[in-house]
């Protein structure tokens, strides 16, 4: 059900960190049948000791695609249990909302219905790439199951909307689920010399909707 309902969060250093490390947050597609690598969604860079970085993260998503030939469609507003689908229109191919919706109410689908030519779909989150879903064939779908859970660590030379490699992604292994939460603070600590000083970060002053 469409919602404006938006998690209010606000990263803060009290690391002991020395190094100007960046912090990388990304979700994973939870899709059964999703073999894509998870995109680099938010880097935050140059967060002093002390220092806090607010951002948002909004339920709301939004989708477009590119066909065979290189064109890229519009940004549509989507919410889990949205679908939309790429035809040929009179005018050309074309991302349109697919009134039946995702099979299952918890994914976004977007569905090849060209007779010819694979496509690629992407969803974002506010504004920016959360995850991609490449190669979708002629009468296949990219389903995108998106839930209220981000993955948030430290990592470097990785940019927003990189597709980030699989060792990156297994060194990054703290999870928040942000279900139900209006806004809350993220305490970043830990980071100094040595193993025994591991980044750390946990939910803190946490208010829910």
């Amino acid at each position: 059900m469409a919602s404006n309902q938006v998690t209010k969060l606000n990263l803060i250093n009290q690391s002991n960190d020395q190094d100007n490390s960046e912090v990388l947050i990304f979700q994973r597609n939870a899709a059964s049948d999703s073999d894509e690598l998870a995109i680099a969604w938010t880097v935050i860079q140059n967060l002093g000791q002390g220092d806090n970085h607010p951002f948002d993260f909004p339920l709301e998503l939004t989708v477009n695609a590119t066909d065979a030939w290189g064109n890229y469609t519009p940004q549509f507003s989507a919410y889990p249990g949205d679908a939309y689908s790429m035809e040929l229109k009179a005018s050309g191919d074309q991302l349109v909302f697919y009134p039946p919706g995702a099979a299952l109410p918890t994914d976004i689908e977007v569905r090849n219905d060209l007779q010819v030519g694979a496509i690629d779909a992407y969803v974002y989150r506010d504004g920016k790439l959360l995850a991609t879903w490449t190669g979708v064939a002629p009468g296949r779908k990219a389903v995108f199951t998106s839930n209220a859970t981000i993955f948030i660590g430290v990592a470097s030379q990785v940019q927003e909307g990189d597709v980030m490699n699989a060792a990156i992604i297994s060194s990054i292994n703290t999870e928040l689920s942000l279900v139900g939460i209006a806004s809350a603070d993220i305490l970043m600590t830990g980071g100094g010399a040595g193993p025994d000083d591991p980044f750390q970060f946990q939910l803190q002053n946490v208010r829910f909707f």
